[in-house]
């Protein structure tokens, strides 16, 4: 299929210099480096950005550059949806800079008539994501969690979003109330035998739409930061080839997943490949870039919000 090639135009200049003044908290000097204009058009840009309303919080003018990388993207991956956005230069925030799309697109759905189950996992663009949720009455819809809500000293996991959502939604909700990751395959087991998380774990399982992180299984793999897995269990884990994780579940580089590791003693409902419900990924950055493209190519996530340095180089893959 052809689609149109889109030519930058004024108002992506503006659009994209208040993105970076707004949301990326650059200087004009920063943002006239960055796009490779004085600092004088840069003042002007910022300028025209507000005065003609291309950015209120969250962009609202479609650069052309990133509409180009979402019809890419979409073509090559068979994408539901997908959302580009411009990146935030060196050492910006990509969280940041997906939160403001990732929420508008939850909103597209929470304002759906018909009720809907939302399947949520968590990570810090999931709770960038709540955090730029505008407030909303959807009580027609249900959410529920697909990780454990339990970190292993017991407390609640500071990542999960499904009671933060709720708050801002006033929707029934359903946290998933076992171990992220339990210290046996069997306790994990006698946790999904009990009554009330086998209710939840159905409920997940029937969701009509799926929003997720995507996190990488390098050193810096956030399931290891956050305490979730040691560092000998990711070097067994990265030994088989560990790539990327979804919901906590751990896959190689072709979004196979895992049958070693903690994946024996994951909580919550892996994101089943390959189904037809919309599955989106919310995920940016250098290091995601594997993990992104293996969720892609087997389908566990088929939509995706990112920005515009991620997208070039997933595609460039």
């Amino acid at each position: 299929m052809t689609r149109a090639v889109h030519e930058p135009s004024l108002h992506d200049e503006a659009a994209r210099a208040g993105w970076l003044y707004y949301v990326g908290g650059m200087t004009q000097d920063q943002i006239a480096t960055e796009l490779g204009v004085s600092r004088q058009r840069a003042q002007r840009l910022v300028s025209r950005a507000m005065a003609e309303g291309l950015i209120q919080v969250r962009l609202s003018h479609r650069i052309s550059a990133c509409l180009d990388l979402e019809n890419a993207l979409a073509d090559k991956f068979q994408l539901t949806r997908c959302r580009v956005v411009p990146t935030l230069g060196p050492g910006g925030d990509s969280v940041r800079a997906t939160s403001p799309a990732a929420a508008a697109e939850l909103e597209r759905v929470l304002r759906m008539p018909e009720p809907k189950v939302i399947a949520l996992g968590t990570g810090r663009s999931m709770r960038g994501m709540v955090d730029a949720l505008e407030p909303t009455e959807a009580d027609q819809h249900r959410l529920v969690s697909l990780n454990g809500n339990i970190a292993p000293d017991g407390s609640a996991s500071f990542f999960d979003v499904v009671m933060r959502i709720a708050d801002k939604v006033r929707a029934p909700h359903y946290p998933m109330p076992v171990p992220v990751i339990s210290t046996t395959a069997e306790e994990n087991a006698a946790f999904h035998a009990l009554a009330p998380v086998r209710r939840v774990v159905e409920l997940a399982k029937s969701a009509d739409v799926i929003f997720v992180g995507v996190g990488q299984m390098s050193h810096d793999a956030p399931l290891l930061a956050d305490g979730f897995v040691t560092r000998a269990e990711l070097d067994e884990m990265q030994a088989a080839g560990a790539t990327g994780e979804v919901a906590g579940w751990v896959y190689d580089s072709a979004g196979e997943y895992l049958e070693v590791g903690t994946n024996r003693r994951t909580g919550g409902v892996r994101v089943a490949q390959g189904l037809a419900r919309p599955a989106i990924g919310i995920a940016a950055g250098p290091s995601k870039v594997k993990a992104i493209a293996a969720a892609l190519q087997s389908r566990i996530i088929n939509g995706l919000i990112t920005d515009e340095a991620t997208a070039s180089a997933i595609l460039q893959r």
